[in-house]
């Protein structure tokens, strides 16, 4: 899985140091919303100690190489998807749950036209539930 790994960063144009290989195996073990801090949790649990720095340097340096999404639900909500294909979310306000919703189940028209000299590049929809005992 590690030549899995380096073969995937490179192929990214980013160098396949040892941490980032450990950052990788975490983020890629299967789809998933993980936050940073989730992140360094796993790491430091099987691997031993990497800096939060390391970590946040490291998330940033995948999503602006595409490895990896960030779903920012708000200021102080960030999670980073492994699935990179187009979708969108589902979050659960109360338990914090992040889950996938399929492209195609929403329809989006009607979009404004982009600013001169641009082009929309993508639209992600998040979807906020909670139980409904809790809207009374």
């Amino acid at each position: 899985m590690r030549a899995e790994m380096a073969a995937m960063l490179e192929a990214h144009d980013i160098k396949p140091t040892h941490q980032r290989l450990q950052i990788a195996e975490v983020l890629f073990a299967r789809p998933q919303h993980l936050s940073a801090d989730q992140v360094l949790e796993r790491v430091n649990e099987r691997h031993g100690h990497v800096s939060k720095a390391t970590v946040y340097n490291t998330l940033g340096l995948f999503t602006r190489r595409g490895l990896i999404r960030e779903v920012i639900i708000d200021p102080t909500k960030v999670f980073y998807d492994s699935t990179t294909h187009p979708h969108h979310h589902i979050y659960n306000v109360d338990t914090g749950m992040l889950m996938d919703l399929d492209h195609d189940a929403i329809d989006i028209q009607g979009l404004p036209a982009p600013p001169e000299g641009t082009v929309i590049d993508g639209v992600e929809v998040v979807v906020r539930v909670r139980p409904r005992a809790a809207m009374t």
